[in-house]
């Protein structure tokens, strides 16, 4: 790990999660952004296995900045005042890419399928046995999230590229919260923040029919 990483943490990144939801639920985009970038630290940290996701997810974020600094930002507060700002304007395509593709729905869309992949990898890193292969971890919660918007190509070469991971213990070390059983027990308590804040995005979108924006 390399000196712009030093001082990472990522109890505190997954802890971060649980700033995004407001009392009424409502998914703050702010503190979301900035929890993906803690996140995007720890993929980088792990070299540049992680690129082909870390880069996307950049691009994206760099996107979500913009439209939280422009002109229309007080409509993209959070999620769901930004799902209603933009469908009530037909600021998304819905059936294909055309007028709008870089609307904040279809962006954070993206964002929320590799939040799903991290987050399925992670608790695969928690819950298995010492000896688990990272390989394997990662692509069983690759197919299970980020696989099926992938093209084959991309998911041919992606997992082929999981046989290069480290080991579980030292993804665990990476994570600089002590020794890998710390690190277990961290996960334990920190994933359910990224949990939450997953499940109330997928319901907001699966009640607006923008689970599968093109």
């Amino acid at each position: 790990m390399d000196d712009s990483e030093t001082g990472f943490n990522l109890k505190v990144v997954l802890v971060s999660f649980k700033q995004c939801l407001d009392e009424k639920e409502e998914v703050l985009l702010d503190p979301y952004i900035a929890s993906w970038k803690g996140l995007v630290r720890f993929l980088n940290s792990l070299g540049t296995i992680f690129s082909f996701i870390s880069k996307d997810v950049v691009s994206k974020l760099q996107i979500m900045e913009r439209l939280r600094g422009g002109p229309q930002s007080e409509h993209y507060r959070s999620l769901q005042t930004m799902v209603a700002h933009e469908l009530s304007n037909q600021l998304v395509d819905l059936e294909r890419r055309s007028h709008h593709p870089e609307s904040g729905c279809r962006t954070v869309l993206r964002l929320h399928r590799a939040l799903r992949w991290l987050q399925l990898f992670l608790e695969g890193l928690r819950t298995s046995p010492e000896d688990a292969r990272t390989s394997v971890l990662c692509t069983d919660s690759y197919n299970a999230s980020l696989a099926a918007y992938h093209p084959w190509i991309v998911r041919r070469t992606v997992t082929v590229a999981f046989y290069a991971l480290p080991t579980r213990k030292v993804f665990l070390e990476a994570m600089n919260v002590g020794p890998p059983e710390q690190a277990v027990q961290m996960l334990g308590e920190a994933l359910p923040f990224i949990e939450r804040v997953y499940n109330v995005s997928q319901k907001l979108y699966a009640e607006h029919s923008l689970l599968d924006l093109p």
